[in-house]
């Protein structure tokens, strides 16, 4: 929650000992630096992602799979904390090692949604772009109440082939 809210360079791990009962040093000891502690909560966000996409897919494929997949992600980005920190590993690709983990992250979403779905490329990034502009939207809590515009760039961006 604290890197959701306060991105990589602003979370304080004081905040988080606190809020998980344990020491500051003990924080340290778990994982080296904040950096590390950062690395560690993207890599989770993202595999709880491609966790999530797995559970939604299992057992379909191709179009079925996509839409179950998509309809999952919807969900999942409706999770205000789960957005903000999504956006927040984005925001730190400016630290080359965050980075890192953050396109190895995204990149295995990529290919499992290839292998799920049986897609050509330029159909999954259709459907990636879709999924940006529902993050931007979810942001802007645009999903709660959307106005006119809103509704028709969704609709507008929907990989409908």
């Amino acid at each position: 929650m604290c890197f959701a809210d306060h991105g990589a360079h602003g979370m304080s791990t004081e905040t988080i000992a606190k809020a998980v009962g344990i020491s500051q040093p003990y924080i340290f000891r778990l994982f080296g630096t904040k950096k590390e502690l950062v690395k560690a909560t993207i890599e989770r966000c993202m595999r709880g992602t491609l966790e999530m996409f797995r559970t939604a897919a299992a057992g379909l494929s191709g179009e079925e799979a996509k839409a179950a997949m998509g309809q999952a992600y919807v969900q999942r980005v409706s999770n205000s904390t789960y957005l903000r920190a999504q956006l927040q590993s984005y925001v730190a690709c400016e630290d080359p090692e965050i980075r890192e983990v953050v396109r190895r992250g995204f990149g295995e979403l990529v290919e499992y949604i290839e292998r799920a779905t049986g897609l050509p490329p330029e159909r999954v990034a259709r459907s990636f772009g879709h999924a940006m502009l529902v993050n931007v939207l979810a942001a802007m809590h645009l999903d709660e109440a959307p106005e006119p515009w809103a509704q028709r760039l969704l609709e507008a961006s929907k990989d409908t082939d």
